[in-house]
């Protein structure tokens, strides 16, 4: 094999990103809360697009959580509900029309027009011009009954957006995967994963593993580093679909 040809294989298995378009969607829920405003500086220092699904009820909730919900440079609001069901999700996905009544109180306080980027609380479901897909860990009876839901929510001016890949966190809201672990993840799954669309992962993340007291600047910065020295790209949510 000839040196150069040689070179090139070698480049392309020791930077498997490098042979395929793989971008990431760097989403986070809940906000605004403590650690909400880490992510933006850091979002502001790295110069990386991201969407903050944001719920009502915090947003309104003191001076200062009013003050985060503003269009800054790369930076996507989306709609979380207004309640977050209150965490009572089946419940609250009993009854359609106070879904929507939910979603677009929301709306308001948050400052959305439609169309409006959104994410269910407690759902992955994406509702997209382009696709559709329903939360696979809800049995067939269950989806079947709040199917109706997502359709009327995504008819009343709304892009629905699930995710692919999760960072998890605690109850306490402290991250579970280490920053390596959650890369290495990341990796296996731009190799053998099933994305809503091929090449393309929305990692969901929550606006409290982001505190000062799990040192939130420092793992949000060391995870950007990780993925930009595998060449990933990094996309905004509206280009998804």
């Amino acid at each position: 094999m000839p040196l150069r040809l040689a070179h090139l294989v070698l480049l392309l298995f020791a930077s498997p990103a490098l042979a395929a378009d793989r971008t990431i969607y760097l989403t986070f829920d809940d906000g605004p809360l403590n650690g909400t405003a880490n992510i933006l500086d850091v979002l502001q220092a790295e110069q990386v697009p991201a969407t903050l699904f944001m719920v009502g009820m915090h947003a309104e909730a003191n001076a200062t959580n009013r003050a985060l919900v503003q269009r800054v440079p790369l930076v996507t609001i989306g709609n979380h509900s207004y309640s977050h069901a209150y965490n009572h999700y089946r419940h609250f996905y009993g009854d359609t029309e106070g879904v929507v009544a939910d979603m677009l109180k929301a709306n308001a306080v948050l400052g959305l027009k439609p169309a409006v980027h959104a994410r269910l609380p407690g759902r992955d479901v994406f509702r997209l011009p382009s696709m559709s897909k329903d939360d696979n860990s809800l049995g067939l009876a269950q989806a079947g009954r709040e199917d109706p839901d997502y359709e009327f929510v995504a008819a009343s001016g709304f892009w629905l957006y699930g995710w692919d890949h999760e960072w998890v966190h605690e109850d306490s809201g402290k991250p579970v995967q280490s920053v390596d672990h959650l890369v290495s993840e990341i990796d296996h799954l731009f190799g053998y994963g099933h994305f809503a669309k091929p090449g393309r992962l929305i990692l969901l993340m929550h606006d409290e593993m982001f505190q000062d007291a799990f040192d939130g600047k420092a793992k949000f910065t060391a995870l950007i580093a990780a993925l930009k020295l595998r060449h990933h790209a990094f996309g905004a949510i509206a280009t998804h679909d």
